[in-house]
């Protein structure tokens, strides 16, 4: 039996027989109903074809329900899966998130943050897009409603709460691991992009330093505006291993994107990263992207904790928003890696 379908509001009310001001209450807020008024809405609502619309019954209300969520990359399966991570905390404290891409683009991502504020979501997610970032952004986003940074954070905001891993604990780990199964590790970096890419380098500096070694950084020179990832990571291998260099070498590269690029760098130059083969070529990478299980050969890496810091985050979040914990003090949490060993190292 096909339900007949209801447009609006005034439709609705006289449909079910209730009036306008107590299914706009219902919308609102169910408990601002009677019982017996709420029974007899939903019965209606069964039995008809109706939408409410979302922007309409949040009009009058203190709250949204909405969260905002800007996100640098939507090619990148890593903020994919953090993305996912934020989306299923939120709904399941009744939240509602919008999503806006900067596509690397600082412009874009001021447009999106101008965009949340004149929604009046009730709090907003940022994960940076990096050194080209305009800070403004955020301090504006910091004073006007409850904010949150994720997974890169520019030391200078030192009153915005920032959720991430933590890069000392994560990439020292893989760094330490790489020197106990083979050569000291050359780390293969990317042109400063972004915070994460200079705090892994530290860290893995101050993890050889710590273990007796000399650092070696490789890749930080950009060698195309376009090839920050896996293009910079295959290329900049290219030229080493064109001139002989490194084909025995442990390699950690700054994430696991540039590491797709190595292994293909390594692939037509008919080297084979892995323990499992004779020779020293172990090559590894940082984030535990989705695909890492299914290169050739299997990427080594370290986890980060998606789930983990999705949740973290929209916790703080909510936090802010119950006005839970309040504190003038910049709350940072970090959250170790984990480390995956397969086979390219």
């Amino acid at each position: 039996m096909t339900k007949p379908q209801i447009h609006t509001m005034e439709e609705l009310s006289a449909a079910i027989g209730v009036s306008r001001p107590t299914l706009s209450r219902y919308f609102q807020d169910p408990a601002k109903v009677s019982r017996s008024s709420v029974e007899r809405i939903r019965r209606g609502l069964e039995k008809v074809d109706y939408t409410p619309n979302f922007f309409a019954t949040r009009m009058n209300r203190k709250t949204t329900g909405m969260i905002g969520v800007i996100i640098p990359y939507l090619n990148d399966l890593f903020f994919t899966r953090l993305l996912e991570s934020i989306e299923r905390a939120a709904m399941s404290a009744g939240y509602t998130v919008i999503t806006q891409c900067s596509h690397s683009d600082p412009k874009i991502e001021m447009r999106a943050a101008e965009t949340f504020l004149s929604m009046s979501v009730d709090g907003a997610i940022v994960a940076p897009l990096g050194n080209h970032s305009d800070l403004g952004v955020y301090e504006r986003l910091n004073a006007r409603l409850p904010f949150v940074l994720m997974d890169s954070r520019p030391k200078s905001l030192t009153d915005v709460d920032f959720i991430g891993t933590d890069h000392v604990q994560s990439t020292g780990m893989i760094t330490e691991y790489l020197c106990r199964v083979g050569g000291p590790p050359v780390f293969l970096a990317m042109p400063r992009v972004n915070f994460n890419a200079r705090e892994r380098e530290n860290a893995y500096i101050a993890k050889m330093q710590e273990l007796g070694f000399e650092p070696v950084v490789i890749g930080t020179e950009e060698i195309r505006p376009d090839w920050h990832f896996e293009a910079h990571g295959r290329a900049v291998l290219d030229q080493h291993f064109s001139k002989g260099q490194l084909i025995e070498s442990s390699i950690l590269c700054a994430n696991d994107r540039v590491a797709i690029g190595a292994l293909r760098a390594a692939a037509q130059h008919g080297l084979e990263p892995g323990a499992r083969r004779r020779g020293g070529l172990r090559i590894a990478g940082h984030d535990d992207y989705p695909l890492c299980p299914f290169t050739t050969p299997a990427l080594t890496t370290i986890a980060q904790d998606v789930t983990e810091i999705g949740q973290a985050a929209v916790d703080r979040l909510l936090e802010k928003l119950r006005a839970e914990n309040t504190t003038e003090n910049q709350v940072i949490m970090l959250i170790d890696g984990t480390l995956k060993i397969r086979e390219s190292a």
